[in-house]
């Protein structure tokens, strides 16, 4: 692999329009599996993107992709980001995603899940599938009649929600703590964008230990239930970057940190929950330049991740959750690094996870 994970969409392409081969190459992609089913109308895309670490684990994405171009970069660059994820998180994964092109409103949902069960298990093991946007618990018990290489399902792992915020909140003290030498966030106002499993999750968290929290989704109902369940303070959705506050806790899609948001910013911290945050990777620089503290987004989001290997190897919620605590220590030694090296928290963060991928792949292999 030769570029970072913060690498966008828009900069895959390069304003090209390159052949299929070439986008998978460019990121040096192990594998990618195109898969058709047209009794049920399945289409679907995996992603390999580097097993050096052990079997590419990533969650299957339901969502209608304008085009099937669109769905191919999703799912490179999201598998991109699982190698990254796993490696700086010190999990014994690789990177890999899938993709569903379709409305994930369906409630025909049986045989497209099960289709694309067949799909993960014609790669013997070298993928390991899971929740994600647009899928569910239910949606994993599908898949999970058609193979083995499934985890997250029910009475298992399950919603790795919980794990993934308290991670996020983990991550949170520890910017607090390298910004103003301190990580109690009591009197610490935080803007919550997304108020989804996670951003409730992670809002509950917050709230708990004192912090004030403001919460904003284009779903009123879920804006309505943290305020009346938690205490948070209802900001609409189009006000979020203009909110005066301590920190930013991305918790919806990605690449809302761009050109026309950056410079709107009242924040010291950006850290949540959401992937790709960065609409393109320089904007890295715009916000190192505000002086405000970015944590990248697959070393503080990893408590998902975390909570599904946990299904795996066999760990307790406690362990799950012990885990996902040490993103603490890992974002200060990303910090750290960036510093040492004179490069953003996102390049530091990069290189932190080659240089765990790059050491495994240099292990010579000593048994048949």
């Amino acid at each position: 692999m030769t570029q970072g994970v913060t690498g966008t969409a828009e900069e895959m392409i390069e304003q090209t329009n390159p052949e299929v081969f070439d986008l998978i190459g460019r990121h040096n992609h192990e594998q990618v599996l195109f898969t058709y089913d047209p009794s049920c109308g399945y289409q679907g895309i995996i992603a390999i993107h580097d097993s050096s670490l052990g079997p590419a684990l990533g969650g299957t994405r339901f969502w209608n992709y304008a085009s099937d171009a669109d769905a191919l970069i999703d799912v490179l660059r999201l598998a991109r980001g699982m190698t990254y994820k796993a490696a700086v998180a010190g999990l014994n994964l690789g990177g890999g995603k899938s993709v569903i092109i379709g409305d994930n409103r369906t409630t025909h949902r049986e045989m497209i899940m099960r289709a694309h069960g067949r799909a993960v298990e014609s790669l013997g093991g070298r993928y390991i599938t899971a929740e994600d946007v647009g899928t569910s618990v239910e949606d994993m018990t599908f898949i999970g009649m058609e193979t083995e290489h499934v985890v997250g399902m029910a009475g298992k792992s399950g919603d790795p929600s919980p794990v993934t915020a308290y991670g996020v909140y983990r991550g949170i003290k520890a910017c607090a703590y390298r910004k103003y030498g301190d990580d109690d966030l009591s009197g610490r106002s935080v803007m919550v964008q997304g108020a989804g499993h996670v951003g409730f999750s992670l809002a509950q968290d917050l709230t708990d230990e004192g912090a004030k929290v403001f919460v904003a989704d284009i779903d009123g109902d879920r804006v309505q239930q943290a305020c009346d369940d938690l205490g948070c303070e209802a900001v609409d959705a189009d006000d979020v970057f203009d909110v005066d506050a301590d920190i930013l806790a991305p918790c919806a899609l990605g690449a809302i940190l761009n050109d026309e948001t950056i410079p709107t910013l009242k924040v010291d911290i950006i850290a949540g929950a959401a992937n790709n945050q960065l609409a393109k990777s320089r904007h890295a620089d715009d916000i190192k330049e505000r002086g405000i503290l970015y944590a990248p987004d697959y070393v503080i989001n990893a408590g998902g991740l975390i909570n599904v290997y946990s299904e795996l190897v066999g760990w307790s919620l406690d362990r799950s959750k012990r885990k996902a605590a040490e993103i603490y220590t890992t974002l200060l030694h990303v910090f750290e690094l960036a510093d040492s090296e004179g490069v953003t928290s996102a390049e530091a963060a990069d290189r932190l996870a080659m240089q765990r991928v790059d050491a495994v792949a240099r292990l010579h292999r000593t048994f048949i």
